[in-house]
């Protein structure tokens, strides 16, 4: 069943009080991802039209956009736009709170909408619950214009994919890549250097870490990007696809969650099944 987001009760306030941080942007050592032209920039509006949230997301037609349930739930959020440029805010301007060549975050720029670039005012949500292991984050954004692309995300076919990765050994073999805008680099308090997001599609590859622990129990999955060749997500790269398998994989197996142990971004990641059978059938409820 479809459910109607209610933005009183969604918020991503509830996460915090539990101790994991929702997750923003790709860090570690990073691409740009010009290889899933489907991930795109979401930014929400409160009813007065101002800004009050982005994340990262997938679209899996034309209209439907997949993210995060705790970002549809941003507290006030009524609207959006979704930017689907690699590089959507990289010429933001501080001082102007603006990227003049996309419009990020105000507006679609001139020819882009419907192309590039997409509002709307329909939500859904399948259940976030700000509480772990069963956190229910997963949302979906139907689109205002149709985004006609080569290329789609894709969801597995049958539920329950991952189970059998579960009792595999070698898990650190096991190679996942995500995918969104979100923040590249934390910094210490006493750090001189700012934080830094160049609001940019950028992908990395992770590896496995476990699929059974009590903040997974099959509802979750965490993976690692720590280490030589591996990248992880931070804030803003919440609702962006995690894939199985490399770079060219377009196998959408989990949604960027939260976040664990390190508010530096450098703990470990957890992104939210979408092959879990109550979920798969949800989503795909929208694509019927």
């Amino acid at each position: 069943m479809r459910k109607k987001l209610s933005f009183a009760i969604f918020s991503v306030v509830a996460i915090l009080a539990i101790a994991v941080s929702p997750v923003a942007a790709i860090t570690g050592n990073f691409v740009d991802d010009n290889e899933h032209p489907f991930v795109g920039l979401i930014v929400f509006y409160d009813e007065a039209g101002e800004f009050v949230g982005r994340c990262s997301g997938s679209l899996l037609s034309p209209t439907v956009f997949l993210t995060a349930g705790h970002c549809v739930g941003i507290e006030g959020a009524v609207s959006a736009r979704v930017y689907f440029q690699q590089d959507a805010g990289v010429n933001y301007d501080p001082v102007t709170e603006l990227d003049p060549v996309t419009g990020y975050p105000e507006y679609c720029a001139e020819g882009t909408l419907g192309t590039l670039c997409a509002t709307s005012d329909e939500f859904y949500n399948f259940g976030y619950t700000g509480s772990v292991p069963n956190t229910g984050d997963a949302g979906i954004v139907i689109l205002d214009q149709e985004i006609q692309l080569s290329e789609y995300g894709e969801l597995p076919e049958e539920p329950g994919i991952l189970d059998e990765l579960a009792t595999a050994r070698g898990t650190q073999n096991i190679v996942f890549t995500v995918s969104g805008y979100g923040v590249t680099r934390i910094t210490e308090e006493h750090d001189v250097h700012p934080n830094t997001s160049f609001r940019e599609r950028l992908m990395a590859e992770a590896t496995l870490v476990n699929l059974n622990s009590a903040l997974n129990a099959s509802y979750n999955f965490n993976t690692q990007g720590n280490g030589k060749d591996r990248g992880g997500t931070c804030s803003g790269d919440s609702g962006g696809p995690v894939f199985l398998g490399d770079f060219s994989s377009n196998l959408i197996v989990g949604i960027t969650s939260f976040g664990w142990g390190n508010d530096m971004c450098r703990g470990t990641d957890y992104a939210f099944r979408v092959d879990q059978a109550e979920v798969l059938a949800w989503i795909n409820s929208f694509l019927d």
